[in-house]
């Protein structure tokens, strides 16, 4: 295995430093190793990307697991977990075992499978939770995400189920009557456009119903892409009670409103919506105090034909692994105690993830990205390595760039380029 000596590295945004790499791992010293020029480059922790979507089996027109880990590697993450919707759903230990593989055969990421709560996601059922967890792919997290638990008896259920192995519930917020029909958020601009609105409600609802249900079970829910001020505090009061309750959030909900779908763009439409400016305020602010504990992407790669249509028609979702460190850098500025507690530390904490999200000490496996602050970036979607281009930032410039990527010591970024 190579050695590599990161020459003039801030690590964490420390003094300039020499950061060496031996034999997969963190050392204090690597002789005969190559010589990487990183004065001016910030070192963090391998990002972890607890909300991905891969695509296959079953839609790799629109993404694979090798396009996708290239994409993620080229975004800095070292591990992402990949949302069951696939299809075949993974809902079985064939499926997720079968994700698991196609990852560990690409090499450029750690790709930990997350399985359905309920079998096909048809929220009737509760899936082979237990067979998940104890297949090679060690499942620990279930989520029917791009659908609601809705029913509250079958929510209680897998809670008490995933209990018994320190598992965890990741529940897509929709209570589905509240949003029928519905093309964007309920409010003043879709009063405008004449669009069904996606009231913010709908979600606050099921978080609320969810806290007390956690809190009843005593078992671990994790709120995925939170995206309305209610939402934060339902959370803020049920985090006070001791429920065991995490959460998350997307860099377009920290960035982007609603207003932009007065384009008509259906690049602009998601699950959930972009909501408001006080909106995106609150989730800032909820991020900055640790009540949302961790971005994550909800990568959502779509064929051209599934988004270059008319709105009401669009699959909702936007690509996001390689934008999203860039996107946060411009939300928070270069607070990189604070991103790598987010977007690396505090998601591999929650999946039980070992060997990443370390602080880059002498021993510690050797995922790690480095960063160049003072780069920016026009993000071109013809450049992106995802297979998809449904980007909302065409033409926009973002700070940051990704220069190298190393998963236990092995590059798979170089220089701004994937490795292989």
């Amino acid at each position: 295995m190579s050695s590599f000596v990161l020459r003039g590295v801030s690590v964490l945004g420390g003094a300039p430093t020499d950061l060496f790499i031996r034999d997969g791992v963190i050392s204090s010293e690597a002789p005969d190793a190559e010589i990487i020029d990183a004065a001016g480059l910030v070192a963090l922790p391998g990002l972890v990307d607890l909300h991905t979507h891969l695509r296959e089996p079953g839609r790799e027109d629109a993404e694979t697991v090798e396009t996708g880990s290239r994409a993620a590697a080229l975004g800095g993450y070292t591990a992402v977990f990949a949302m069951a919707n696939t299809s075949p759903v993974a809902d079985t230990a064939g499926v997720v075992e079968q994700v698991w593989r196609l990852g560990r055969e690409a090499g450029l990421v750690d790709v930990q499978p997350i399985g359905a709560v309920t079998v096909g996601l048809a929220g009737k059922q509760l899936a082979e939770l237990g067979a998940m967890a104890t297949s090679a792919a060690g499942v620990r997290i279930f989520s029917d995400d791009g659908f609601c638990v809705a029913d509250p008896r079958l929510m209680r259920r897998a809670l008490e189920y995933v209990k018994a192995f320190d598992g965890i519930i990741a529940q897509h917020a929709e209570e589905p009557r509240l949003t029928e029909g519905a093309q964007m958020h309920e409010g003043e601009v879709s009063t405008r456009l004449g669009l069904t609105g996606w009231p913010a409600v709908a979600e606050e609802a099921i978080i609320a119903r969810d806290v007390l249900l956690a809190e009843h079970v005593g078992s671990r829910l994790h709120v995925c892409h939170v995206s309305t001020a209610g939402s934060v505090e339902v959370l803020r009061q049920a985090k006070a009670r001791g429920v065991r309750v995490t959460a998350e959030v997307t860099p377009h909900h920290l960035l982007l409103t609603d207003e932009l779908a007065a384009s008509y763009d259906p690049v602009f439409k998601v699950n959930p919506p972009l909501r408001t400016a006080s909106d995106v305020h609150a989730l800032r602010e909820a991020l900055i105090e640790g009540v949302i504990d961790v971005v994550a992407t909800d990568h959502a790669p779509h064929a051209v034909e599934d988004k270059e249509c008319e709105w009401a028609y669009a699959r909702p979702g936007m690509v996001g692994l390689e934008t999203a460190l860039p996107v946060v850098l411009s939300v928070l500025g270069e607070r990189w105690e604070l991103i790598a507690d987010r977007m690396s530390r505090t998601p591999a904490k929650i999946a039980g993830l070992t060997g990443h999200g370390t602080d880059l000490a002498v021993g510690s496996p050797a995922n790690l990205t480095l960063v160049d602050p003072s780069a920016r970036r026009v993000v071109d979607p013809a450049e992106l390595a995802s297979r998809s281009r449904n980007t909302p930032y065409a033409g926009t410039t973002l700070p940051g760039r990704i220069v190298a990527t190393f998963l236990r010591g092995v590059p798979t970024v170089l220089d701004g380029k994937a490795v292989k």
